[in-house]
């Protein structure tokens, strides 16, 4: 029988703390910053139970995998920053979703149907949840989970997600028919209509119950593999069997008067990362405002070697050696030699020895800070906007498509951002890299700043235009989640700018300098700061989204 605490009952009778704009709240106590508005208050109500930010953690996991479909999710994998507490080493929980034994480099040479299942890896999700818990959390498992499964046997959408169930549900050339039956609906949706995902309760009931056992082994496997034996995927009952979530130790980078928990690999947002701020920081950045042409260019010129060193050496680290000299100062000396800050370096030259030819990513990101100050900067994915959009029929969740972020064809290099190279080449049990990029920042030994985006390779430098912001030009977690973005990823060779003022004198100017530049919106970088003297905490949930952010009074 399926039995419930009493405390669980009463979630719904808690009120949060919020500001009137749900973006911004700042309090003493607990706090959540995610893209979920009911995901954010079933975290919030954890902590005001007595769970810690860990507890919290995967209450909001597990509640996005009902209420944010596209991304949050039991059916892909991720990366969860801890910082439990002065005395106690941060780690990395490594839940990256691993190639099926019956995976080959080549797959993909003629082409990647992105949403089918053979493109579904080995999802870690729920082993990465039950691993930090079961560490780290003070709350019963089955406390922190049935949350999600009350929102799973039904809530009101907003309108943001009817609008995107309404796009995805038209496309009847990819994904599966069980895919359609769940999230279709006989009118277009609308904002207050109730979503009810019976199947999905059962399985998150099967979770809160059983834990991590019931999706690997229990019926829930059994169902996993027969979706991949139907939709011809690769997953099978052992590779299930074996999947096994990993703590990791974090990258510790020193940042002028700071320190960064940085993710190590198969993350290569940490080494990336620090490539960037090792080639910035003998650079006064505010000389000149943040978007400046002479800032802008300098920090694309940055972030442009730091992809090419990524794509060249990056991989999973139980399969490829890293160089040891990626993240010296005399290593990133050594790429700015070639920077010239009046015109761009072309991104070919940055790699000679490679063959270069011609030739949608949806993830969410949140931070929970506790009353204690444990800090946990989580980011999770399917990989594209509802993974390969395969429902497991009878499971009722959807399968990523993370396969597709192995290099597809080895060997080949393109200016379109195909990469080739041999670091990332796909292996069966191997972890594909990833651009995932949790991070908390510490100075004098205290956490003051937890965040991280989606977005697939723009999260590295949505995160890096956070941390720029702060620990440069000193902006409060508002003003630093609200800056234009700007990414440039090596190849393509182009820039890629949010809207501001001014943004077509930037354009030209930059233009002059030999860079190509489009217009676009990045990221959903949802942040919390805390003020190192009096410790209150700020939550400043991004507003690109559907950003929430909610505290404890």
């Amino acid at each position: 029988m399926f039995r419930v605490s009493l405390f669980v009952l009463l979630l719904g009778l808690v009120q949060p703390l919020r500001a009137q704009d749900s973006h911004n709240v700042t309090s003493k106590g607990g706090v959540v910053v995610c893209v979920s508005p009911p995901a954010a208050e079933v975290g919030l109500n954890i902590l005001k139970q007595g769970g810690n930010a860990v507890d919290a953690a995967v209450a909001v996991a597990f509640a996005q995998a009902v209420t944010w479909p596209e991304a949050g999710n039991i059916g892909g994998g991720g990366f969860l920053m801890l910082w439990k507490d002065s005395k106690t080493k941060p780690v990395m929980i490594d839940y990256r979703e691993t190639a099926p034994s019956a995976a080959t480099p080549d797959m993909f040479a003629k082409g990647v149907e992105y949403h089918h299942a053979r493109t579904a890896g080995v999802p870690g999700t729920v082993h990465g949840m039950e691993l930090a818990h079961k560490s780290y959390g003070k709350l019963k498992w089955v406390d922190v989970v049935t949350p999600a499964v009350k929102l799973a046997e039904g809530f009101k959408i907003d309108a943001g997600l009817a609008k995107r169930l309404n796009i995805v549900v038209k496309d009847k050339k990819a994904g599966n028919d069980e895919f359609t039956r769940i999230f279709g609906h006989p009118q277009p949706w609308k904002a207050g209509e109730e979503l009810k995902q019976p199947d999905l309760a059962n399985t998150l009931k099967a979770i809160a119950i059983d834990g991590a056992k019931a999706f690997y082994e229990g019926d829930i496997a059994r169902k996993i593999v027969a979706e991949m034996k139907d939709s011809d995927g690769l997953v099978s009952l052992a590779d299930l069997k074996a999947y096994k979530a990993k703590v990791r130790e974090p990258i510790l980078f020193k940042y002028r008067d700071y320190e960064l928990l940085l993710p190590p690999l198969p993350s290569s947002g940490g080494i990336t990362i620090a490539l960037m701020l090792n080639m910035l920081e003998p650079y006064d950045l505010k000389k000149n405002p943040w978007s400046s042409i002479e800032t802008t260019h300098l920090v694309v010129e940055a972030m442009k070697r730091a992809f090419c060193e990524r794509a060249k050496y990056l991989g999973d680290p139980d399969f490829v050696t890293i160089p040891k000299h990626l993240l010296t100062k005399e290593h990133a000396k050594k790429l700015m030699e070639s920077y010239d800050p009046a015109k761009s370096t072309p991104s070919a030259k940055l790699a000679p020895e490679l063959d270069v030819q011609d030739g949608g990513p949806s993830t969410t990101h949140f931070c929970i800070v506790d009353k204690d100050g444990m800090c946990v900067s989580n980011t999770y994915t399917i990989e594209n906007a509802f993974g390969c959009r395969v429902v497991v029929r009878g499971a009722g969740f959807i399968l990523n498509n993370e396969m597709t972020d192995f290099n597809h064809k080895p060997g080949t290099t393109t200016k379109t951002g195909l990469i080739g190279t041999e670091a990332n080449i796909i292996a069966p049990g191997k972890r594909m890299l990833s651009s995932m990029t949790p991070v908390i920042v510490l100075k004098d030994g205290q956490p003051v700043l937890v965040t991280g985006s989606p977005g697939g390779r723009t999260i590295i430098n949505t995160v890096a235009t956070v941390l720029l912001n702060t620990l440069d030009y000193d902006a409060t977690a508002r003003q630093a989640v609200d800056a234009p973005r700007l990414h440039m990823q090596w190849f393509p060779d182009r820039i890629q700018l949010e809207d501001r003022p001014g943004l077509e004198d930037l354009m030209k100017g930059l233009r002059t300098k030999g860079h190509s530049v489009m217009k676009v919106q990045q990221g959903d970088a949802h942040t919390i700061w805390i003020d190192p003297k009096t410790r209150e905490r700020v939550g400043a949930a991004d507003k690109r989204l559907s950003g929430y952010a909610v505290g404890e009074r």
